[in-house]
């Protein structure tokens, strides 16, 4: 859950799932629910009981590109966060415990994406900071300017 967003967002239950966007990182393909709406950054994972599939994730999409902060309140499933910059270069990778309230800010103020997936995920998978994630569409930038149209 982004600490950053407006928390009276957020909901008391878990959301339905999200659409979904296949993302590639290298040769690894994950299918990403897209979080975008103010209520969908604020709530996020939270309340989902339920473990996400290996090659499952939340791919967080931030208004502007801003320092973001994540924390796992009302979180019960381990997660690891990807904090990306606008043309979806991984800039940082950090482990979240289940309920830990504690934020985890990213150290760069140019986070525009942000990717929870399964904790360890990007490890398992050789996934690190500096690869670049890709959609169908292309570039992140390219592929949610478009939505936005």
């Amino acid at each position: 859950m982004a600490t950053n967003s407006n928390t009276n967002f957020y909901s008391d239950q878990a959301l339905p799932k999200l659409p979904v966007i296949k993302l590639w990182l290298g040769r690894q393909e994950i299918m990403a629910e897209i979080a975008a709406a103010p209520r969908e950054l604020a709530t996020g994972m939270m309340y989902r009981k339920e473990m996400m599939g290996e090659n499952e994730g939340m791919l967080f999409i931030l208004p502007v590109p801003q320092q973001a902060s994540f924390y796992m309140r009302n979180t019960y499933v381990p997660l690891s966060v990807a904090y990306i910059d606008t043309e979806g270069t991984i800039l940082e990778i950090h482990d979240l415990q289940p309920l830990n309230e504690e934020p985890v800010p990213s150290k760069s103020n140019r986070i525009h994406f942000v990717l929870e997936t399964k904790q360890g995920w990007f490890d398992r998978n050789q996934v690190s900071i500096g690869n670049v994630i890709r959609t169908e569409y292309g570039t992140l930038r390219e592929t949610f300017s478009k939505r936005r149209r």
